[in-house]
């Protein structure tokens, strides 16, 4: 018996990668499932970019604008989830595509995400206060005492990953790269992955329009609607970040606009760095549709 098929479009914000997904999802007569650790939430569908809603009637998607803003997720809870609805999909849809430029989030599904023990509420309160007193260098000597091992690996500016790291130290009284196994977990279904590129100006000039459009859609007063939820994780991401310091008066707008495009146009180049380390991908340019579904109607016939 043949066996189901995940599709997995990626490639860096900007590259084009929501219209091209709703055309092989409407060629292959399938559902999507989003990989966008933003997109997730509900109240910031412009500034994330999310699927319009004659995008969302066009084609079915799953994971997107399920969140509230305050409510807690991550990669982990992603894995467990998009794996169970992808159970109760698949008899449906034999072949289902997954898109999205979170690369951890496309991992998760993809290779998983080593079993981590479950941080409670009260240690992440005790953490997020040990980072206000003793901020990021505070943190990341603690971690070379307690995790050595990990400490010269990850990226000591990432006080996401220092203060995560640190509360699993907390919880179980062992170093966090104990349980970072690195092997990949078996899937019971084939991956197919598909990446989109594009030159470096190319894709730049993409990202300066995109954001300037986002502007004239109305993110200023999506991002004053959520302004006194500013400090909350989901906010701390580019566009939000910018717009809230020129709510607060300490940027003018044009400045906060193209610090959003510098630092998107900074976020493109990391994730083409992250996805350029997996030889599983089939690079394509966007303009060529006709070759990519080509290109899946080949690889599914096998």
């Amino acid at each position: 018996m043949k066996q189901n098929t995940l599709i997995v479009l990626v490639g860096p914000t900007g590259v084009g990668k929501t219209e091209l997904s709703l055309r092989i999802a409407e060629h292959l007569n399938t559902c999507i499932i989003s990989a966008d650790s933003r997109q997730l939430y509900k109240g910031i569908e412009i500034g994330t970019a999310a699927p319009t809603s004659e995008q969302l009637e066009r084609v079915k998607h799953f994971f997107v604008g399920i969140l509230n803003l305050s409510e807690y997720y991550s990669a982990a809870q992603y894995e467990v989830e998009v794996l169970k609805k992808l159970d109760s999909l698949f008899p449906s849809y034999p072949n289902i595509l997954l898109t999205g430029g979170s690369m951890l989030y496309v991992d998760a599904v993809c290779k998983g995400i080593d079993d981590m023990p479950t941080v409670d509420r009260d240690t992440r309160n005790f953490m997020q206060e040990k980072y206000k007193k003793e901020g990021l260098d505070g943190l990341t000597r603690e971690l070379k005492l307690l995790d050595p091992d990990y400490y010269y690996k990850v990226d000591l500016k990432n006080h996401k990953r220092i203060i995560h790291a640190l509360e699993v130290c907390y919880m179980t009284g062992k170093p966090y790269s104990s349980f970072r196994t690195k092997e990949d977990k078996k899937r019971p279904f084939n991956i197919l992955k598909i990446g989109l590129q594009r030159d470096r100006d190319e894709l730049y000039n993409r990202i300066n329009k995109r954001v300037e459009e986002m502007v004239e859609q109305g993110v200023i007063e999506e991002a004053k609607r959520v302004f006194h939820q500013r400090k909350l994780n989901s906010l701390n991401t580019v566009g939000y970040k910018e717009l809230f310091k020129y709510i607060e008066g300490e940027w003018d707008l044009s400045f906060a606009i193209q610090k959003i495009q510098r630092n998107t146009r900074v976020y493109s180049k990391k994730q083409m760095t992250w996805f350029k380390r997996d030889t599983d991908i089939h690079w394509f340019h966007p303009s060529e549709e006709n070759n990519i579904l080509s290109f899946i109607d080949e690889k599914l016939s096998i």
